[in-house]
């Protein structure tokens, strides 16, 4: 156990991550050595940053926490810090059921932590944060919450409304980290598009990105987790016009027939959506579009099924993710509806969705054999460099490997040849 060290363990989605970057700037600012994610843990202190999305999610999050209470106990470790979504949501239960731990903290009030460790919390660091991605990315939070109220989705529950942070001050913080060298962006949100209704009182979120794509040193800007309903249409000469927004946009559909849209209260209709998507495509040549799809919702047929495997087949969507449905306590959904499609079902609909997305996705890395792209460069590998095209997100998407036919410097840029394509990878060569 190392004296006045803290180790963080982050889990869940890249939301979640930014808010652990923002507590470890204020613990270095007090003079802790902070670690994120570290492969041993060794400091006096940990925090756990925890996800409460779906079923998975929460018993990762569980286990964490109960196998920290075991190094605790055997003093491995001093104090034991949660924070996150998943106590913000059961924080009365988890204090009865997990006592060992020394504090629980919601999603919001996280920063109360440096005062229980006797320390102030810096108003001058607000913008600033320690960086867990590779130096040349980073994920940036424009906004906080969620108006959707789907019927199966817990975070309205978790998170609340939405709250849009201003313009002036997200811009400040990517003047902030381009001069740290990062030149890469991620915007995320729960919902993007919704972005600035709550503070301007109309979508602002083309003004946004029109403004980061004019700070020099912005390279890329990739756009995560749109909504089709009341999608604002002045994003898309938005994207058309500056280079260094990438042609990439995930846009989470869930479902495609009238009928479980519906019972989801999505607020959105199939033709809706496909006019939707057609019109993106049409004004944002080139567009690689991401969304995740949910198979096995209450009531789902077989016949609903079938129309959404079709939409896959026709919608060609370049990148794709799919999960079962999980009942959460709270939503609409679990109070109205019986979770009626056995789990053998849910999987083999989820295996069949997968498989079909497998041979659209392979069609679309085949298309691009022979290409010259523009990748940049995350890390080195004993056999090749691994890169991202424009197209790709970190984590999520498919990677190009660069066979090493000379030495490339790791958070630059290059163009690369594509050899050779896989379902879900690209093989190239940088001459």
């Amino acid at each position: 156990m190392i004296k006045n060290r803290i180790d963080v363990i982050t889990l869940g989605c890249s939301k979640n991550l930014v808010d652990s970057e923002h507590l470890m700037r204020q613990f270095r600012a007090a003079g802790y050595d902070v670690y994120h994610d570290a492969p041993e843990v060794k400091g006096e202190i940990v925090v756990i940053n925890t996800c409460g999305f779906i079923g998975d999610a929460k018993e990762e999050s569980i286990n964490m926490i109960l196998s920290f209470v075991q190094a605790k106990a055997r003093r491995k470790i001093r104090k034991l810090y949660v924070m996150g979504c998943l106590s913000q949501r059961y924080m009365t239960e988890l204090m009865g059921e997990i006592p060992e731990v020394d504090k629980f903290y919601g999603k919001f009030d996280f920063n109360n932590l440096l005062s229980d460790l006797g320390e102030a919390y810096r108003g001058e660091y607000r913008l600033q944060r320690v960086l867990t991605t590779p130096p040349h990315y980073a994920y940036v939070k424009i906004a906080e919450g969620c108006n959707r109220m789907c019927a199966y989705c817990a975070i309205p529950i978790i998170t609340g409304r939405y709250v849009s942070r201003s313009i002036d001050d997200i811009v400040a913080e990517i003047e902030m980290l381009v001069g740290q060298g990062v030149k890469e962006f991620q915007l995320i949100a729960q919902d993007l598009t919704y972005y600035g209704k709550d503070l301007y009182g109309e979508y602002r979120i083309a003004d946004l990105v029109d403004r980061i794509a004019s700070i020099p040193g912005v390279e890329w800007i990739r756009l995560h987790y749109a909504y089709p309903d009341g999608f604002p249409l002045d994003l898309l000469p938005v994207m058309a016009r500056h280079d260094n927004v990438c042609k990439y946009l995930d846009i989470a559909l869930q479902h495609i027939s009238d009928g479980v849209l519906s019972r989801m209260h999505r607020r959105v209709t199939r033709r809706e959506t496909e006019e939707l998507l057609a019109r993106i495509r049409r004004e944002v040549p080139g567009i690689h579009l991401r969304t995740t799809l949910m198979v096995g919702f209450p009531g789902e047929t077989e016949a609903e099924f079938d129309e959404l495997l079709q939409f896959v087949r026709d919608a060609r969507f370049e990148r794709m993710g799919a999960f079962a449905y999980s009942e959460e306590e709270g939503t609409y959904s679990a109070q109205h509806y019986t979770d009626d499609v056995p789990d053998e079902v849910k999987q083999s609909r989820l295996d069949r969705l997968m498989s079909e997305q497998e041979v659209v996705a392979t069609a679309v890395n085949e298309a691009k054999k022979g290409s010259a792209l523009r990748v940049i460069i995350d890390r080195e590998e004993a056999d090749y460099y691994v890169g991202r095209t424009e197209y790709d997100s970190p984590e999520v998407d498919p990677e190009v490997l660069i066979e090493k036919t000379r030495p490339l410097v790791i958070g630059d840029f290059y163009m690369a040849r594509i050899t050779d394509a896989q379902p879900f990878e690209l093989i190239a060569i940088v001459e």
